[in-house]
């Protein structure tokens, strides 16, 4: 096995699956079989989830709503997502956790680094919801201070492309894909892997990043074994 204990990043919009907002059982129940077939392998997981697919606060500010508050509002979507993944888990036979950054006592442990280190090691799986607790930042941004915080070895980035191009595959069918990058070449290129912020925390502490198609069954399995899947960025 490559990675012994790792962190998950998902996007909020992956729970959509088909449907224009929201969340989708059957993608739920997806991921919930994806992760609890690498947990068989005895690896550590932990996850963090956007909120895009219920309210996203970049988009309230633009429309005019103060930018803190909108930020408060995206973070408790992070936590809604959390609660759907962690039933979706728990349905699949999966121990799990829930701890929010931002405390909310009646439905998820406020975040704690050496009890959700412990979790870990029990065997649970951990969701980290809330963001970081403050605003102005992503869940990129708290998906990567996690990671540090648990000594994860790597950061999962999972989306519906399979890895990092030379320009947006969606829209360019010319782009190709690199099997890996430093984070050097990422900041030259201009490439967008995770915003700024989080990109730079990850450089700073050379916490390596893979992005991966999550959509493709058996993805996950195989970046945990070291199969070449995705990009991956590293020091």
């Amino acid at each position: 096995m490559k990675y012994k204990r790792i962190l998950l990043k998902l996007s909020g919009e992956a729970l959509m699956g088909d449907e224009p907002y929201g969340i989708n059982g059957e993608r739920l129940k997806e991921y919930a079989q994806e992760v609890k077939a690498v947990a068989e392998l005895g690896v550590e997981i932990a996850i963090v989830i956007g909120g895009g697919n219920i309210f996203r606060g970049l988009k309230g500010a633009s429309e005019g709503m103060d930018r803190t508050q909108a930020d408060h509002m995206g973070m408790l979507a992070t936590v809604i997502n959390g609660l759907a993944l962690q039933s979706a888990m728990e349905d699949a036979g999966l121990k799990t956790r829930l701890q929010s950054a931002i405390e909310m006592d009646k439905v998820a442990e406020p975040f704690i680094r050496r009890k959700a280190i412990r979790h870990l090691e029990k065997g649970r799986v951990v969701i980290f919801g809330g963001g970081t607790g403050n605003p102005y930042f992503t869940t990129d941004t708290a998906a990567t201070l996690r990671a540090i915080e648990i000594d994860a070895e790597v950061i999962l980035k999972g989306t519906r492309v399979d890895g990092i191009y030379t320009a947006d595959p969606e829209k360019d069918k010319s782009a190709t894909k690199y099997q890996t990058l430093s984070f050097k070449e990422v900041y030259e290129k201009g490439l967008n892997v995770m915003d700024m912020t989080a990109f730079t925390l990850s450089k700073e502490n050379e916490l390596p990043i893979l992005v991966f198609d999550m959509n493709t069954p058996g993805n996950l399995q195989k970046v945990v074994k070291g199969e070449e899947v995705g990009t991956l960025v590293a020091n």
